[in-house]
């Protein structure tokens, strides 16, 4: 959520601002705003509510430039999306600001405290708080400064906004001892008209990156943003302050200590991040999945011998044959891919796994199991829920694993090994690729515990990895074959107020999924059910006014497949009885299906554990094209945002 960008370098400040901010629109706001510095008109902001477009009328009809400069885009917390409460923020002089993505958990109790010294707050936002905060160590230091030279006069209550130009420490001093004071999380990038050409950024929580120019230094919340100027970037860790001159880039911990830069190549093209001649993001990503499949099991399988090589785990083959469970902690779309994650691994590998919500899990008071290995499952690796799963986990003495998107990001940096899904920087707020590679890497997981365990033979090993070969291409059948279908499907239901999904076993977490896209992006009430629930309530809802989604897939081979496949006939033969709209998900060649319900969408055969990434793609196709006839926002839905970095 929220989008930061600051520059320094010989570039014009405001295009590069704006147009990373454009870059970054995909993690939801709602509001927009600039400061520049370092001209004759010293600090100067402009803001506005809602879209970029709104920031750049503003701009156009009022210029404004510099040699150094921060810009926001605000997802509220706090606060009203208002011209008043957008980013940036300044202190009661005007010449310092702040952005800021996170929560100040404390901020009522700061506000007092500095309303009682003086200062006076304009907005209804936490962020403010840390402006004032920063004026006032300003002031603080300025004041000490004059005592110590014995130039102080009796007055000690003198207003701080008249010492921010006799300031005796640096600027970054002034943060770092600010954020000592902070309760909660945050990212901020921090700049005063009195210090040019410097740019101070700290981070405890929300992402923040330093990008590494010829000549030129940027910030941003996320690599995007800053992508088409560089691909050099430190991504900062927790608890680590940043000062960007034009000289380069110092880095320290909150306590003043000095640290060392890793920099970290970006291997993303670019281009990846644009739409590519597709009306939205969300169609490119979805069209994108073979590729995004293909490059997740890249370098780790041999067709050869169905080996998995997972390389740089600090789990050894020992601790997973030890293991007592697997405990899967993740959001929203991530959750349901841990859901589908947990019949593989039970299926292949036989150990046992338990699915949180990592927004729950702390807070139930887990047992303690240091055999227990926790697996992450996230597609920033900086949501806040998942990482605060993740630390309940090690605090409790599980090693842990993640299933991430980004590398080097917070939850991989505290992992003992990652599995990358190579997906490529995912700009529509609502998942697709992301949700299939995290699919496909659970399988090669499930497949590698399965191995080291010794549950499944060589030939099954070789067997499974031949079909997990294939799935790309069968991905690209289903684009092909079921995109048209879709949109006429969509031309028939994109007036239904309410949806049911319904799926057995593996597909019941499938059935969420696209309950879940359908109502992020087009807003109709949607739910995903198992199957064999209908009988204990849902039933209650079925008229000739429901679509009912039912995923009624079957791998022949697998008795277990085909016996979930026939009961889920039954339930369908419920709704049909009673006036409901079918639409089934269907093996290619199935006639008997065809027979019983009004639309089918056929799939391409494969092995049960395997057909979820195949059913999902066509409802994330009906999904869109529904929102698309609705005329909603398909890439950026009200009040989402993509990467969810507070509690």
């Amino acid at each position: 959520m929220c989008g930061i960008v600051g520059y320094i370098g010989p570039k014009p400040v405001v295009p590069v601002i704006v147009e990373g901010l454009r870059r970054l629109e995909y993690r939801g706001y709602d509001s927009a705003g600039i400061a520049v510095a370092g001209n004759s008109a010293g600090l100067e902001l402009r803001r506005a509510p809602g879209k970029l477009v709104n920031l750049e009328a503003v701009i156009a009809a009022n210029p404004i430039s510099g040699t150094f400069g921060i810009g926001h885009t605000r997802w509220a917390t706090h606060g009203r999306p208002t011209e008043e409460n957008a980013h940036p923020h300044r202190d009661c002089t005007g010449s310092l600001v702040v952005v800021h993505n996170g929560i100040v958990e404390n901020y009522l109790a700061l506000k007092h405290e500095l309303t009682a010294r003086g200062h006076i707050f304009v907005t209804e936002t936490d962020t403010e708080i840390i402006a004032h905060l920063i004026e006032q160590e300003l002031a603080d230091a300025a004041k000490n400064g004059k005592q110590n030279n014995g130039r102080h006069s009796e007055r000690s209550e003198e207003p701080p906004h008249f010492a921010n130009d006799a300031t005796n420490i640096p600027l970054e001093e002034a943060v770092r001892r600010t954020v000592h004071r902070l309760t909660g999380a945050f990212a901020i990038g921090v700049l005063s008209a009195h210090e040019p050409n410097k740019l101070v950024a700290a981070r405890m929580g929300p992402p923040a990156v330093i990008g590494l120019g010829d000549g030129e230094f940027f910030l941003a919340s996320d690599v995007p943003g800053i992508l088409h100027h560089t691909r050099n970037i430190h991504f900062l860790a927790d608890g680590e302050l940043a000062v960007l001159t034009p000289h380069g880039v110092t880095l320290t911990d909150f306590d003043g200590h000095p640290l060392h830069l890793k920099i970290q190549r970006i291997q993303w093209d670019p281009i990846q991040a644009e739409k590519a001649g597709y009306k939205h993001f969300m169609l490119k990503e979805i069209n994108e999945q073979p590729r995004a499949i293909r490059d997740t099991t890249l370098g780790r399988i041999s067709l050869d011998t169905g080996k998995v090589f997972l390389d740089n785990l600090q789990i050894t083959e020992q601790e997973f044959k030890q293991a007592t469970q697997i405990s899967i902690a993740a959001c929203g779309t991530s959750w349901h891919a841990g859901l589908a994650g947990k019949f593989m691994i039970e299926r292949l590998a036989r150990l046992p796994v338990d699915v949180d919500y990592a927004s729950e899990y702390r807070y139930r008071d887990p047992i303690s199991d240091p055999a227990a290995i926790g697996l992450l499952i996230t597609q920033s690796g900086e949501t806040a829920d998942t990482i605060a799963a993740q630390r309940e986990l090690i605090a409790k003495g599980s090693k842990t694993l993640a299933i991430c998107n980004v590398v080097g990001s917070a939850v991989t940096r505290e992992a003992q090994g990652t599995i990358t899904t190579n997906a490529g920087p995912e700009i529509g707020v609502a998942s697709t690729k992301a949700f299939t590679a995290q699919l496909t890497a659970l399988f090669v997981l499930a497949l590698h515990l399965a191995q080291v365990r010794g549950t499944i033979t060589a030939d099954q090993s070789l067997r499974l990895v031949d079909e997990l070969s294939k799935v790309p291409s069968k991905v690209e059948d289903v684009l092909r074959s079921v995109d048209l279908q879709c949109q006429e499907l969509a031309k028939v239901f994109h007036t239904a107020n309410d949806f049911l999904f319904l799926g057995r076993g593996i597909h019941y977490p499938i059935a969420l999924e696209g309950a879940l896209k359908l109502k992020e992006i087009s807003y109709i009430h949607a739910e995903g059910y198992p199957a064999g629930e209908m009988k204990h309530g849902p039933n209650a809802l079925i008229d000739e006014t429901l679509p009912v989604v039912t995923i009624a897939t079957k791998d022949p081979n697998d008795p277990s497949s085909v016996l979930k496949y026939e009961k889920t006939l039954s339930n369908i033969q419920e709704v049909t009885a009673r006036s409901g709209r079918v639409i089934a998900i269907a093996i290619e060649g199935d006639e008997e299906i065809k027979h019983l319900v009004e639309h089918t969408i056929q799939i391409p055969q494969a092995p049960e554990l395997l057909l979820p990434i195949l059913e999902v793609v066509p409802l994330q196709l009906l999904a869109y094209h529904i929102a698309v006839r609705r005329g909603c926002d398909v890439d950026q839905p009200r009040n989402l945002a993509k990467s969810v970095t507070v509690e």
